[in-house]
């Protein structure tokens, strides 16, 4: 009998381990770079930054509810934080290998490498993340949170919708932008 309970509490204990997995989400990384030396991040509510043009459907008014908040974590590249960028970069980079992000798109903007990825299905999108780094600017992750976005409504969102840059919540994020040409 102790046998068995030994043999069963070995049993759980290895099925315990194996179901724990090592991969570590864009919301893990979110809540371990908030507050960390050098990075600039935070939420920002989506009312305080898009607002639709006077004349826009009820479409897009729909697709601007949908949308809950803008996460951000972006750390500056500085002549002292090589080893930081590198290591950031490849964090994010490891985190959308999961099968979880699918890639939307990949560019070359202004010097920076741009990717694009969503989570959920392609007619009802979960989030929206913003993936992109140069060794000029640094490395950083901005993620769209929302319900059930769909992709042609969010397209469409952002042809009638104006950016508040005059809002506070904007104006504490858009100095982490300043030195992209």
């Amino acid at each position: 009998m102790k046998k068995l309970t030994t043999l069963c509490a070995l049993a759980f204990l290895v099925l315990f381990a194996s179901s724990c997995k090592n991969e570590k989400s864009l919301q893990a990384y979110l809540v371990d770079t908030s507050g960390k030396e050098g990075f600039y991040t935070g939420d920002l509510p989506v009312s305080s930054v898009l607002s639709p043009k006077a004349d826009v459907s009820d479409d897009v008014k729909e697709t601007i509810k949908s949308i809950k908040k803008i996460n951000i974590a972006y750390l500056p590249k500085t002549e002292d934080n090589t080893a930081a960028y590198e290591t950031e970069k490849a964090k994010l980079k490891n985190i959308f290998t999961s099968d979880d992000y699918k890639n939307l798109m990949s560019m070359k903007m202004k010097g920076m490498n741009v990717k694009v990825y969503y989570t959920g299905d392609t007619d009802a999108i979960d989030e929206v993340i913003a993936f992109g780094y140069s060794k000029k600017n640094g490395v950083g992750v901005a993620r769209l949170l929302g319900d059930n976005m769909n992709p042609a409504k969010v397209i469409e969102m952002l042809e009638n919708v104006k950016i508040d840059g005059d809002s506070k919540s904007f104006e504490q994020f858009a100095k982490m932008f300043n030195n992209i040409n």
